[in-house]
């Protein structure tokens, strides 16, 4: 073989070699969200690549609790999470960390379900709830519901801590006790088809609520600002996939997938998912302003003003580059 014909051998295995390989090392990183219809947008960016194609490679767990859920982000074993704004919130009231709600979401889509014998919601006085945590997010709009009832916490009502909505489901169902909790899709379906009684949503008693949104510890923002957008765009892309009705019977199979339920039961979570979300996962500023008039109203401590605990910067970056 003469040497130029060598030479051009071993060019072109060089570009053979580095065209088979990324342009970029990927970007690792961990998120925790809690089971649920919520998370369809990001079924979609890991099923179509959305991430991988950006540089990112997102491990996704899910919560068992908001507690640990805060407690990973604060801690730095989750760089990402998602759940109800009001956690964010917590996270800079109580714990005094410094966290930022990055994008938005949907409005929860939260309904009230209480046992078959419960026929009024003054009924649950002398009872028993079900929440998640104490003092954030849902538990506030179960407390709401029952106080424009007439019915007060504590002197009317005894709360007990179960854990995640899918803990909460089977609680209920489990245990005749437990007499009342706040439950959304698929998991408020799974309820009303095994016979709980659905007492309405929340936002129909309670207004505009901000639920799930994504929100990350600030400092961490900050230090790895092109990730946090190149990840929205991944979030917001899969958001739009997922609402484009040619993809409805796609989209729905990756909720049964994912979520490990009938087709008929995701069809009908997806409907109500597309009820509640909010345009490419905006921020609903209404809403917000009411979790932190609910969090003031049923912890007795004032909040900031809603600018404090948000960062848009980056969602505005992800949006103007698509």
């Amino acid at each position: 073989m003469s040497h130029l014909r060598k030479l051009a051998t071993a060019a072109a295995t060089l570009a053979l070699v580095a065209g088979s390989s990324p342009a970029t090392a990927e970007t690792k990183l961990t998120i925790m969200v809690f089971a649920g219809m919520q998370n369809l947008p990001l079924f979609v960016a890991q099923s179509k690549g959305l991430f991988a194609k950006r540089g990112l490679a997102v491990d996704m767990k899910i919560a068992p609790n908001s507690d640990e859920l805060r407690n990973g982000l604060a801690d730095g074993r989750f760089q990402i999470v998602h759940a109800a704004a009001d956690n964010s919130v917590a996270m800079v009231e109580m714990a005094k960390v410094d966290a930022k709600i990055v994008v938005g979401g949907d409005n929860g889509m939260n309904r009230l379900f209480v046992q078959p014998d419960i026929g009024a919601i003054t009924d649950l006085r002398g009872k028993t709830v079900a929440v998640d945590a104490p003092n954030t997010a849902y538990a506030f709009q179960l407390y709401e519901m029952l106080r424009l009832a007439g019915l007060e916490r504590e002197k009317d009502y005894t709360v007990q801590v179960v854990g995640a909505t899918m803990r909460r489901v089977d609680a209920l169902l489990a245990d005749k006790t437990l007499s009342a909790t706040m439950l959304n899709p698929p998991f408020s379906l799974r309820a009303a088809k095994a016979g709980l009684k659905d007492m309405g949503e929340a936002t129909a008693s309670i207004g505009p609520y901000q639920a799930s949104a994504g929100f990350v510890l600030a400092s961490w923002g900050r230090d790895n600002a092109e990730t946090v957008v190149k990840y929205l765009s991944a979030y917001i892309e899969g958001m739009r996939w997922a609402a484009d009705p040619a993809n409805k019977a796609e989209a729905i199979r990756l909720v049964a997938e994912n979520l490990k339920m009938p087709e008929d039961i995701a069809a009908a979570g997806y409907d109500l998912l597309m009820a509640g979300m909010n345009k490419d996962a905006a921020l609903d500023m209404k809403g917000f302003e009411n979790v932190l008039a609910l969090r003031t109203r049923h912890t007795g401590k004032p909040t900031r003003p809603a600018a404090d605990y948000i960062d848009l910067s980056y969602y505005q970056k992800a949006i103007a580059g698509m």
